[in-house]
């Protein structure tokens, strides 16, 4: 089975009504993942799997339980390849928050990476408190979880400015991975690009 096949079937079974309601779908597992593979701290895999779906899902036996853990650790690790390279990141939906926020893919991507970020939330502010929570800030936005805070409100009733900082999301994933993985590089993003 190839990996697009793998992934298809991951989808099919992450975006299944009979998950617990507090699973993520496959496209907030993504973020999730995404967020796992920036964080300075390795999260060991049974817990972020048992965290990923809140409680254990009902497989049909061991082969589909395994199979779907495959599948989970393999994404984590293509997408661990693509931040680690110099193309931006692809995000598996619209980089828009369309008419309906809360109905969005780009929201439940958001989500799913805060929820990440959650896991090891001291680890993230560990070194560069400042410039970690900057960036993150277009995710945190995207996610209206804070929309509670007047800062996020005000942000949120601005869709041109909340379309901009959506629209940051790739690069800010590049940025926070060098910041977390390679500090020593982080001068380069200021230099200008030789050919």
């Amino acid at each position: 089975m190839s990996f697009a096949e793998q992934l298809a079937r991951l989808q099919v079974f992450l975006d299944a009504d009979d998950l617990h309601e507090e699973a993520l779908d496959y496209i907030a597992a993504h973020g999730y993942l995404t967020a796992l593979c920036i964080c300075p701290q390795e999260v060991p895999e049974r817990e972020w799997i048992d965290a990923l779906f809140a409680e254990p899902p009902h497989y049909r036996d061991d082969t589909e339980r395994d199979a779907i853990e495959a599948t989970l650790i393999q994404l984590k690790a293509h997408i661990a390849r693509q931040l680690a390279s110099d193309e931006d990141m692809e995000l598996p939906c619209d980089l828009d928050m369309g008419s309906e926020p809360d109905d969005s893919d780009l929201r439940g991507w958001c989500i799913g990476f805060m929820e990440g970020v959650f896991l090891r939330e001291a680890a993230w502010f560990e070194d560069a408190e400042d410039e970690v929570s900057e960036l993150l800030l277009p995710i945190m936005v995207g996610s209206g979880l804070f929309d509670e805070q007047q800062e996020f409100a005000d942000i949120a009733d601005d869709s041109e400015l909340v379309d901009e900082m959506v629209g940051q999301i790739p690069e800010v994933l590049t940025a926070l991975y060098l910041i977390c993985h390679a500090p020593e590089e982080k001068p380069a993003l200021l230099k200008p690009r030789r050919h």
